[in-house]
């Protein structure tokens, strides 16, 4: 029991107690204390060892695991600007520095008056209407130096987030192409009663005729996965959507949340009605919070028409309900195993397979893990049959992909093709003739040069999560290739020794290249690099992270070797620059005070 002259420990214990106790809730606990307090204390920390009986080792591991929670003071305004690669050239690191100057605040740091705290954060989602920033976990859109001004004034004089313009917060659709997925199509509870009509076997047997493919990326056999963990032995089951979208490009889950949320838990209760689960969980990332209280809205209008809780549909026995997870800014989440460690509570590091989740998966019990727009594709399927989907897309790739088109186009925003659709056709939709390379599948994808547009967006070629980001001429694809070495080392969650040290290393030589001391040998540690990082890592952040920098080099060559400085091997410590700081401190410049230019 809290000791009721510790008002913080008074806290803890309510938190705690309104989630049972239960050690696999820390993670969401850790989310609703730092809400109340602004950061999550020592005391806060002791009083969890007491509340759910874990070792502070534990507590502070996952509280620093996580890039949303804060074991140090954050300002009472915190904002983080996204510095994805096309929010970079649309101007928000110039923006994020304008913002501190107005504050008088470094990056990265809390203002000496404890008010705000500015710094950069990895994509959020909304790269179709950048330059974008979260401000206390809610979106700021189309940013300008205007806005940051406006903005910088509403925190100087302390005004609350609900007094400020709505017009800063809006967040657009942009939908610019609708097939399937996105038109009107059952209501409310009709997928689920012809899941129920067909019985678990027919419904299976639909959606195996459909041949649908997860759309993650991996592209498994969704009919496969849920029959699997069907016939799992296992004292219970567990439907799990992932809602973690963290590849930088991508933010068509986001469409899908906002406005199709009954399709989402219509999917995920055909999935319940398969396999005779009993609990559906839906991982929500940390950057789409904004989206929760909505979506915590239609699962009690669910509840309430019956189509959640005991008896669905008034079929006895059919007992299913849906709870909502937040992440807390961790990209390595989106990785199924990891996301089942985040919702067990735990670091979100990815777990050595054998045994898959459909087998041991939350829990330890059979789980099936498909994404937002997966989930969305079976509730059509169960209602307008296998035929009406097989009639688009191709052979192995049927149906249709919802594309999060973004970077240098006319028309941004959230195009759904039927499968086959080629990168040239996309560029013309979207608006981008000038386009020199298109960035398929995010950084972990392919990068598509323009002599090779003629290539089709599917499983037998080019296959994707959904991003799709445009560069044109005037682009570096070198810097492009940079910015996201950059983010996976920074989102490389530390398990394994050949990601850990492998994605630093390449960043190091990345870095090495940009400031002048490339020679070929730095060409060679490269490709050596991307053998480790393939076959060493544990999982595919690791296994991916060479892939811009090796499409980079075969098709964009001239933008690399213009940082070949020296064709003998040159270290990358260069003793004169690191110098720079003291020379600009006392004021000189003159050759005696660079070691190169000394007599």
């Amino acid at each position: 029991m809290a000791n009721p002259t510790d008002p913080l420990a008074s806290r803890v214990h309510e938190v705690c107690a309104k989630r049972g106790h239960r050690p696999t809730e820390l993670l969401q606990v850790l989310i609703e204390l730092q809400d109340q307090e602004g950061w999550i204390a020592p005391q806060a920390i002791d009083a969890l060892q007491m509340q759910l009986a874990l070792p502070r080792s534990k507590i502070v591991a996952v509280a620093s695991f996580y890039a949303f929670l804060n074991l140090t003071p954050r300002g009472r305004y915190q904002v983080s600007f996204s510095d994805n690669i096309t929010d970079r050239h649309a101007g928000s690191l110039e923006l994020c520095e304008q913002l501190c100057r107005e504050l008088w605040v470094e990056r990265g740091k809390v203002s000496e008056d404890g008010l705000v705290s500015v710094d950069l954060t990895s994509c959020i989602g909304l790269c179709d209407q950048g330059p974008a920033a979260l401000i206390n976990g809610r979106p700021l859109t189309r940013l300008d130096a205007a806005r940051v001004s406006t903005i910088a004034g509403f925190i100087r004089e302390g005004r609350a987030l609900a007094d400020w313009p709505t017009e800063l917060f809006v967040v657009e659709d942009g939908v610019r192409r609708r097939e399937r997925l996105l038109q009107p199509a059952f209501a409310p509870g009709e997928a689920l009663a012809a899941a129920i009509t067909r019985g678990a076997e027919g419904t299976l047997r639909e959606l195996e005729a459909s041949r649908l493919r997860g759309r993650g990326g991996a592209g498994f056999a969704t009919a496969a996965k849920w029959s699997a963990a069907r016939l799992a032995p296992g004292e219970a089951r567990y439907v799990v959507a992932n809602g973690d979208e963290g590849e930088p490009g991508t933010f068509k889950d986001r469409l899908l949340l906002a406005r199709h949320p009954q399709e989402l838990f219509e999917g995920m209760s055909i999935a319940a009605w398969v396999l005779g689960a009993r609990q559906g969980l839906l991982y929500l990332r940390g950057e789409y919070r904004h989206l929760q209280a909505a979506l915590e809205a239609v699962l009690h209008a669910r509840r309430e028409s019956g189509l959640l809780g005991r008896n669905i549909l008034g079929v006895a026995g059919f007992d299913f309900d849906i709870a909502v997870h937040l992440g807390a800014g961790a990209y390595i989440c989106g990785e199924e195993s990891a996301l089942l460690e985040s919702l067990e509570g735990k670091r979100g590091t990815p777990r050595l397979r054998p045994p898959f989740p459909v087998t041991r998966g939350y829990l330890g019990q059979p789980t099936v893990v498909n994404n937002i727009e997966t989930f969305c594709a079976a509730a059509h399927i169960v209602f307008a049959g296998a035929p009406n989907w097989t009639a688009l897309g191709t052979a192995q790739s049927t149906g249709t992909k919802l594309l999060s088109v973004s970077g240098d186009c006319a028309r941004p925003g959230i195009y759904e093709y039927p499968f086959g659709v080629s990168v040239a056709d996309v560029l013309a939709d979207c608006g981008a003739p000038e386009a020199q390379a298109v960035q398929v599948g995010g950084p972990s994808g392919h990068t598509v040069p323009r002599g090779q547009f003629a290539r089709r967006m599917s499983f037998e070629d080019l296959s994707t999560a959904g991003a799709f980001l445009v560069f044109d001429q005037s682009r570096d694809l070198f810097e492009v290739a940079r910015n996201f070495v950059h983010f996976f080392a920074h989102e490389s969650c530390g398990f394994c020794t050949p990601c850990r040290v492998g994605t630093a290393l390449l960043t190091n030589l990345m870095d090495k290249l940009a400031h002048g001391h490339g020679s070929p040998q730095d060409f060679a540690r490269i490709e050596s690099l991307n053998h480790e990082l393939k076959t060493l890592s544990h999982c595919g952040l690791g296994q991916s992270a060479c892939n811009p920098v090796l499409d980079g080099i075969a098709h964009f060559r001239p933008a690399y070797d213009r940082r070949l400085a020296h064709q003998a091997f040159v270290p990358a410590f260069d003793l004169d620059r690191a110098l720079a700081t003291a020379r600009a401190m006392t004021g000189r410049d003159d050759p005696a005070s660079h070691l190169e230019r000394q007599g």
